[in-house]
């Protein structure tokens, strides 16, 4: 289980553009990691424009913005587009990122259990250590209470 203090797991994702992304690539700035479960569904859009509402702000401390889901890399690009979120999509369809963070839990749903994304944030620190998890975040308020965090 990861906890604050450690070192932040690092991964190579690709965004919505194809590119591959790399944790360690972003070192020397904070970065904001969110996890959030599924493309174009109704809490994780609000959860993403929500961060693109605050973009800017985030910009002008030197802030990071990255979404991680197992959607595919044109779905982001989609979702993206759609929503005109200006932060990076990264696809983790073999859950290498989610499980890593232990995100990837047990979740009841109409009193079914299964496994999904539980939407988690996490604030990396310049050097690439955790400085802060945020577990099962509101998709409304998540982007603000990490900017108060800064």
């Amino acid at each position: 289980m990861l906890e604050t203090g450690m070192r932040a797991p690092d991964f190579s994702l690709f965004d919505g553009e194809g590119h591959k992304i790399n944790l360690a690539d972003l070192l020397g700035r904070k970065t904001v990691l969110y996890f959030y479960p599924k493309d174009n569904t109704p809490g994780c859009t609000r959860q993403a424009c929500a961060f693109a509402g605050l973009y800017h702000q985030f910009e002008e401390k030197g802030v990071t913005v990255i979404g991680i889901s197992r959607d595919s890399i044109a779905s982001h690009k989609k979702f993206a587009e759609k929503y005109n979120l200006p932060f990076i999509l990264l696809s983790d369809p073999n859950l290498e990122a989610i499980k890593a963070y232990g995100v990837w839990q047990e979740k009841k749903l109409y009193g079914k259990m299964s496994f999904g994304v539980v939407r988690t944030t996490f604030l990396i620190d310049e050097q690439g250590n955790i400085a802060k998890i945020m577990p099962k975040v509101k998709p409304d308020t998540n982007a603000a209470e990490i900017l108060a965090e800064l």
